[in-house]
């Protein structure tokens, strides 16, 4: 009903108006009784004599609680009580105008209530957020409030009694992050309907409990180039971890967010038998799931991060890392010793004031441990010379040359595994770090082999000491050559795909005689479009891509949509794991598997909740009075 519903009419009403004063549209599909009224046309001020007035598009009477609009599916009954007769004339007008300033005010007093309510919960949402983001227990919210109310206190005591309305109690709080976590879960199922292609990125691990914990995360675009990458699923494997156990949770989520096989593109694993197995494989049984549906086989891709990590592995210079491992186990495992080495380096007054630890399954660990351990060779050689332990080697002039060669190799491949870090990375850039590197290894091995450290600075700094011992350069050639042998060997899959990925990556540099027939035809348009040549300079390759036109480059957007959804790593699911990790912790270990998925989705999306619609969800008013309950009361009020 509008404002214009309310409209003078010819003559007031004497008595209680009659039907034909109300124009009533019905709805004849509605199969209740009792229809609210679409237009309404009265009088306001004849209509107020009989003490009801027209609040918020509805008919209210002064006196009675009731609202004047009842209605029944052939005919309007409006029913009003007059208890104020004996008042007349200028009495009885004051008294309306009284009665609907009273009306106007206690309506102005429920909408500010509205609002703080309003507010209140969505400062309940705010905290419940953070909370989940930050890996906080759900009691916390409590604690947070006493914090509130105590800076309330000392900053604004007269709105105080305002941050005692958030309701942030530990039930609450979980209510909160299910509802958020639902919340993003359907936005994502809604966001994954208009992907036009989607990759896969997989990822098993084990949490404080040994519960084995099934990651998968998606990557798809839309026909725009946005870019959508989401945890899809958390999956709790009960028993064993086979590829069948890990493809039927693979099944699920792909029916939960009603993806399209037709769809995916390529799955990226971490290598392990269950993943990658030629048989039994989920890689192999989501192709013969491809083949049942006519559909081609998705690109398996093994981690970027993890190859490289299993290249390293082939530096043969275990001797060298054992006796560094062995002195810095020897200070750090024993207190005292740990105590007195930080005393003897503090006196010294060095650039460390501690040695760290090694861990073996971390190569940005091997290569600070190296850097500090060299830095500080002298002073650890006084210190366990001190303490009655003999490590010759620490003297040894040709096992320092191995420690100086090696430290440096490490700190090149820590930062290659580092550029190989982060979300979002597309394939592309990945594969260039990894070209990139194997001609750094080419150039390293024509230097050494003249003697020529320019790149190997604590290499060199040793050669410029003019040792009395020879530089190993037989040794150290034979590990950078074992290096690029293991690179060659360990990217000659991705290799298969360099020409797709320098097509996506720069499609005016590609030689169009090799490329699929498919693309020729619109790549001759594309390398003689001068326009389109300064748009892919200035702009990002989403953007560039998005700006073809559909119709004279369908093949290669089509293309560049493929491309841009492969997970080069399955970096998200490790950093993922780290934070799972953190949440379900020995002192949570009772977390539930709902409550992890949704801290966890809370914790890494690149979605926001939406708390405006959760909040709308909870003001909806709830419709619990039936036909017979307000014809009841009409009764009531008429008797």
């Amino acid at each position: 009903m509008t404002a214009q519903s309310c409209s003078l009419s010819a003559t007031p009403p004497t008595s209680v108006p009659s039907s034909s004063s109300l124009r009533v549209h019905s709805d004849p599909s509605s199969s209740s009784l009792m229809r609210r009224l679409n237009t309404i046309s009265l009088t306001i001020d004849p209509w107020s004599t009989h003490l009801v007035t027209c609040l918020q598009l509805h008919l209210v009477h002064l006196i009675t609680p009731l609202w004047a609009w009842l209605f029944s599916q052939f005919s309007v009954h409006l029913t009003v009580q007059d208890k104020y007769d004996s008042l007349v004339g200028q009495v009885r007008e004051d008294k309306i105008l009284r009665l609907k300033h009273g009306l106007t005010t206690q309506q102005n007093t429920s909408v500010e209530q509205k609002q703080l309510n309003i507010s209140s919960l969505r400062a309940s949402y705010q905290v419940a957020k953070l909370i989940a983001r930050t890996g906080r227990a759900f009691a916390e919210g409590e604690f947070v409030k006493e914090c509130f109310l105590s800076v309330a206190k000392e900053m604004c005591p007269e709105k105080a009694h305002l941050f005692s309305t958030v309701s942030l109690s530990g039930p609450t709080i979980t209510r909160r992050i299910e509802e958020m976590g639902e919340n993003l879960n359907l936005q994502l199922q809604n966001s994954s309907k208009k992907l036009c292609y989607f990759s896969l990125a997989l990822d098993e691990s084990n949490d404080v409990r040994d519960s084995a914990r099934l990651l998968i995360f998606i990557r798809g675009t839309n026909d725009s180039f946005k870019v959508t990458e989401e945890l899809a699923a958390l999956k709790s494997i009960k028993g064993t971890t086979t590829g069948e156990d890990i493809y039927e949770k693979v099944c699920q989520t792909m029916n939960d967010l009603e993806l399209d096989w037709g769809k995916l593109f390529s799955v990226t694993t971490d290598g392990a038998p269950s993943m990658v197995g030629s048989m039994k494989g989920v890689v192999a049984r989501i192709n013969k799931e491809m083949d049942k549906r006519s559909h081609p086989h998705p690109i398996a891709i093994h981690r970027i991060i993890h190859q490289a990590a299993l290249c390293c592995k082939s530096l043969k210079l275990d001797s060298g890392m054992k006796i560094v491992v062995s002195c810095v186990n020897f200070i750090r495992a024993h207190a005292l010793n740990h105590r007195q080495f930080q005393e003897f380096l503090s006196e010294l007054n060095v650039a460390y004031e501690d040695i760290l630890y090694h861990t073996e399954v971390r190569w940005l660990s091997r290569g600070r441990v190296l850097k500090q351990f060299y830095d500080l060779l002298p002073q650890v050689y006084d210190f366990v010379l001190s303490k009655n332990k003999e490590v010759p080697e620490l003297k040894d002039a040709e096992w320092k040359w191995h420690l100086a060669f090696l430290t440096d190799v490490t700190e090149l491949l820590n930062n290659f595994n580092v550029q190989l870090q982060g979300k979002g990375k597309l394939i592309c850039d990945m594969y260039s770090h990894v070209k990139a590197f194997q001609v750094k290894l080419d150039l390293l091995i024509n230097q050494v082999k003249e003697e020529n450290f320019c790149h190997l600075p604590t290499t060199q700094n040793l050669s410029a000491e003019k040792t009395a011992v020879a530089f190993p350069n037989k040794t150290c050639m034979d590990v950078l050559e074992m290096l690029q042998k293991e690179f060659q060997i360990r990217f000659k899959e991705l290799r298969l795909h360099e020409q797709d990925i320098q097509l996506f990556r720069n499609p005016f540099s590609v030689d169009i005689e090799i490329v699929d027939p498919i693309y020729q035809m619109e790549l001759a348009e594309l390398q003689t479009c001068d326009s389109l040549k300064d748009a892919f300079k200035s702009s990002s390759l989403a953007n560039f891509y998005a700006s073809l036109p559909s119709e004279t480059y369908h093949n290669l957007r089509n293309h560049a949509l493929k491309i841009a959804t492969i997970f080069g790593s399955t970096y998200v699911c490790e950093q993922t794991f780290s934070r799972m990790k953190h949440l379900k912790s020995p002192v949570r270990s009772r977390l539930t598997d709902e409550h992890l998925h949704h801290l966890l989705r809370l914790a890494v999306t690149n979605m926001e909740p939406n708390i405006d619609h959760l909040i709308s969800q909870k003001q909806t008013p709830k419709r619990c009075c039936s036909a017979y309950s307000i014809r009841h009361r009409c009764l009531k009020v008429q008797r």
